[in-house]
């Protein structure tokens, strides 16, 4: 298998290949040698980054206004928790919605490719940050006008970012989560 990954730039490695193959235009090696996941050619680190930055956007802007929501409105711990989660599925599947919708793509399915391109990155994302918050000493109870709710959402994230980063570079190198997403912006 490495053999295949190392003549992508020059195509080593590729002459026995090449007499079987058929004028496919330009390069007709990148696509006989794509692995089976569909992938088209390894992700690097800063499209990961890229694509795990967009579901955090969403994922901070869901848990501020939920923690925000269930603190004005005196929520518990719990209940608070499950809005902020609720909506940073909410706000990370609208900012996919917008762009795809945005390339012209029928409501449907830019719902479909939001769910497909998102959930995954999202549910880790949450977990991540919530688990950080949930097992720091006297976070869940800060109120939002004290530094330690501020300072421990802001280390929760940075996790959720380094931990959801790598799941994305693996799921968009299988042409999936948000290399479904790119299809619609090329």
């Amino acid at each position: 298998m490495e053999h295949m990954h190392e003549g992508r730039e020059g195509h080593t490695g590729h002459e026995g290949h090449r007499e079987h193959e058929h004028d496919h235009g330009p390069a007709p090696s990148h696509e006989h040698h794509a692995p089976a996941h569909g992938a088209g050619g390894p992700v690097t680190w800063g499209t990961a980054a890229r694509a795990t930055l967009h579901c955090l956007t969403g994922c901070a802007i869901g848990e501020v206004l939920g923690m925000i929501i269930g603190t004005a409105l005196g929520w518990g711990n719990v209940p608070t928790m499950i809005l902020a989660i609720a909506l940073a599925f909410f706000f990370g599947y609208a900012l996919t919605l917008r762009g795809v919708l945005a390339a012209g793509v029928d409501l449907r399915t830019a719902v479909r490719v939001a769910l497909a391109a998102d959930t995954l990155s999202i549910a880790v994302m949450e977990l991540i940050d919530n688990g950080v918050i949930a097992l720091w000493p006297g976070a869940m109870d800060a109120h939002l006008s004290e530094p330690l709710f501020w300072i421990v959402l802001a280390i929760s994230l940075a996790a959720a970012f380094v931990i959801t980063t790598p799941v994305n570079k693996w799921m968009i190198g299988r042409g999936k989560g948000h290399a479904v997403v790119h299809q619609y912006h090329h």
